[in-house]
């Protein structure tokens, strides 16, 4: 078993344990922590690295969208849906415009997206 095989596994499993509450959690901890690489490539000149944990934040931004289920969540669902793209267009706009403002933008929505979904699990 290769080594990216054996991860791939752990990885599978790891998430079958978890909580959908919890997955949720994790998807937006994923996100500060890519955008924060994504940030450090930009003030290091990395342009590789830059694309590769901007594209890593938008595909979990894409994840989160996809989960969205507009009959149960309505109205909270669509303003989720349109935050989540609005945060796509500014990691788009970080890779054009190679600038961290935009990124720093993402990284404090998706903290308080963050602290907001734990005051609401732990209820």
């Amino acid at each position: 078993m290769t080594a990216a095989a054996a991860y791939n596994a752990y990885a599978q499993n790891n998430i079958q344990i978890e909580s959908p509450e919890k997955l949720i959690e994790m998807l937006y901890e994923g996100i500060i922590r890519f955008c924060s690489q994504a940030q450090k490539a930009i003030e290091m000149g990395d342009i590789e690295s830059r694309v590769y944990w901007t594209n890593r934040a938008v595909a979990v931004f894409v994840e989160l969208i996809n989960s969205l289920d507009a009959d149960k969540g309505g109205e909270v669902a669509h303003y989720l849906e349109g935050l989540y793209n609005q945060q796509i267009k500014f990691l788009t706009e970080c890779n054009v415009e190679n600038s961290t403002e935009k990124i720093e933008i993402v990284i404090r929505v998706t903290r308080g997206l963050l602290e907001a979904w734990r005051e609401v699990t732990a209820k």
